[in-house]
């Protein structure tokens, strides 16, 4: 027997949460304006911004020699990173010559999943079916079962998720010092380094006092006897359970990635023998990027514009479905009206969504040009412009659909009275 559970909403509950909902929508109404016409301005503000610091930027062609002409400028310079600092994993106490030293885990845990199915009652009431069901997964941090609808699935088992290792947690350690020939990195480069590696646990052994401890632990939770071993370790994967081809609820994956010196390339601004961020003395847009690898000046202020464009486009979308949700909130109470008849709050449904939509098209392209007429005068007067086509097509589309839908028919004309009949005349009278 499926797990399901059946609730009914009075038409008087749904009309209070349809009138909670209002209220929530003109908040994303209003949320999403200020969404759209901030990211208009961030996207112009960075692009100037770019544009000009590209213009300013200078070749820092040697690196190996701190010159004091370059102090103060935006620089593009490539070359090799090194570090004689030694991280620490606390935990499992794995030292080593990096940059970054990142540990992961992973926990096999029950999972809640559920289906909900609604339908609208005469009257306005509406019945909602839940099933829900249970799936072991590995997750990415621990699950609370207690938070589940259900103890036990439908097998019976026994919903209750636990952790082998409770204060084994994801955890990484990040060089303080790292060279960049005779200048030094500043936390906010080094932590834009990447290329990272699996750790070879096989190289960089665990002491195997802690695996010892861990295991000494673990069996005391399973109840598991000495021939049974709860610690193994292959590649850069340490896996706590009895076996990691039948995993049990409770079972953990630990795996290690670090991050060696390398070669790199930066936008940034000089000061002495490192860099800061360059501030724009337009705007104060700030500029301080890193990539890995030789990579040309013209390359990464490319693949920084790029990266603006990405971003203002995905919030303009991001608006534009914040503002359909907002709108179709509010309309929805026209919708929630009619549940009492539910063929009638079908149609009134799909008449509202369509309205929604439309209008958040409509409102969100205002909305951009009105921001570009701030920031960019010339580009916002086309959007107005655009916008004002978008208004004109919908209401004539609407038009011309009020003009197809057929007449309705005339009444059909009463048939004639029959004529009454003729005496016949006597020709002899």
């Amino acid at each position: 027997m499926a797990l399901q559970k059946v609730t009914r909403t009075s038409y008087g509950q749904r009309m209070k949460k349809s009138a909670s909902n209002v209220g929530t929508g003109f908040i994303l109404v209003i949320a999403a304006t200020i969404l759209l016409f901030w990211n208009e301005g961030r996207t112009a503000k960075t692009a100037s911004m770019l544009k000009r610091a590209q213009k300013e930027c200078v070749e820092l062609n040697d690196i190996n020699t701190v010159n004091s002409d370059f102090d103060g400028k935006l620089v593009h310079a490539s070359g090799a990173t090194a570090t004689s600092d030694i991280l620490t994993d606390e935990f499992f106490k794995i030292q080593l010559n990096a940059i970054r030293l990142s540990r992961k885990v992973e926990y096999y845990q029950w999972v809640e999943h559920s289906k909900t199915e609604t339908k609208d009652n005469v009257g306005g009431s509406q019945t909602e079916v839940t099933t829900y069901w249970y799936e072991k997964e590995w997750c990415y941090s621990p699950v609370n079962s207690s938070n589940f609808e259900y103890s036990r699935d439908e097998a019976g088992n026994d919903l209750t998720n636990s952790v082998l290792v409770p204060n084994l947690e994801d955890d990484y350690q990040l060089a303080e010092n790292v060279s960049f020939g005779a200048y030094s990195l500043p936390s906010s480069l080094i932590s834009q380094m990447g290329e990272s590696k699996n750790l070879n646990l096989e190289e960089h052994p665990i002491n195997p006092a802690i695996l010892n401890s861990l295991d000494t632990r673990i069996r005391a939770i399973r109840k598991g006897g000495s021939s049974v071993k709860y610690t193994h370790v292959s590649g850069n994967l340490v896996y706590l359970g009895a076996d990691s081809a039948d995993p049990q609820i409770g079972d953990m994956k630990v795996t290690f990635t670090f991050i060696v010196p390398h070669d790199v390339s930066i936008l940034a601004k000089v000061n002495g023998n490192t860099f800061e961020q360059h501030t724009d003395a337009k705007n104060g847009k700030t500029l301080l990027t890193l990539t890995d690898g030789t990579v040309s000046m013209e390359e990464m202020f490319a693949t920084e514009k790029a990266n603006n464009k990405a971003l203002a486009w995905i919030l303009r979308i991001l608006g534009i479905i914040m503002l359909y949700i907002g709108f179709k909130n509010i309309f929805d109470f026209i919708t929630n009206l009619l549940k009492v008849l539910p063929f009638l709050a079908n149609i009134a449904s799909l008449g509202t969504g369509l309205v929604a939509g439309a209008l958040a098209l409509v409102w969100g392209f205002v909305i951009i040009a009105l921001a570009w007429l701030w920031y960019r005068p010339l580009l916002g007067i086309l959007m107005l412009a655009l916008a004002g086509v978008l208004i004109w097509f919908l209401g004539k589309r609407s038009k011309e659909k009020a003009a197809a839908a057929p007449a309705p028919a005339a009444a059909p004309a009463a048939p004639a009275a029959p004529a009454e009949p003729t005496e016949p005349t006597n020709p002899q009278a």
